[in-house]
């Protein structure tokens, strides 16, 4: 996430990216808030279904990466289980001590061999593997609270994720609520990392147009 201060230029300077980021993050944060549990329900249902036509072909034993949904994150140990299910590994992001850097992983089991670790998010219990575990992926999937049709994500704001993605070859997609896939741009920094698809419970995989 970029630090820098609002450009000044005139009385008609856009607001500096970081800025309006925050405005449109706590908007769609308070609409996925008001999400029944019915639709929750049904859209971690759907996303699992779709770990079954993944975008591209894996073997087992083949590394994806995920994530462990929060709150009403779209996702869930569903989706977990149907990636392990068919044999892949499976790796999630543990969040490291210190200023905001790259994420660290480790490999999902099942829910039991979760823990709560940094900001009580749940992280696998077990060895600590180093940010360059993620070159191991084929595929990278990753938490968004809305995605642009061009493939920029908008993320919680640390920028965890833009320092880990940057420079990967597997393809990342962005897992959002079908609601939260915008047609207006969303803002850009210079540092922030687009992916290649978008996941939602209705439509499935998407290329993005970017």
């Amino acid at each position: 996430m970029s630090t820098d201060t609002p450009r000044t230029d005139g009385p008609d300077a856009s607001p500096a990216p970081h800025l309006e980021k925050a405005r449109l993050r706590t908007g769609l944060l308070a609409a996925r808030d008001a999400m029944s549990p019915f639709i929750l329900s049904q859209s971690i249902a759907e996303l699992a279904e779709w770990m079954y036509r993944l975008p591209v072909e894996l073997a087992p034993g083949d590394t994806v990466a995920a994530y462990v949904a929060t709150r009403r994150e779209p996702g869930g140990i569903a989706m977990l289980d149907a990636l392990a299910d068919q044999g892949l590994r499976v790796i999630l992001p543990i969040v490291p001590e210190g200023e905001p850097d790259r994420l660290q992983w480790g490999v999902y089991t099942d829910e039991r061999e979760l823990e709560p670790g940094r900001w009580n998010l749940l992280e696998p219990m077990g060895q600590r593997l180093d940010p360059d575990t993620l070159v191991q992926a084929e595929l990278i999937l990753v938490p968004a609270v809305a995605v642009d049709r061009r493939g920029v994500r908008l993320g919680r704001g640390a920028g965890y994720y833009d320092r880990t993605l940057a420079g990967m070859r597997a393809p990342i997609v962005a897992v959002v609520h079908d609601a939260e896939v915008v047609d207006a741009p969303l803002p850009e920094d210079e540092n922030d990392v687009r992916v290649n698809l978008i996941l939602t419970p209705g439509a499935g995989f998407t290329p993005v147009d970017g």
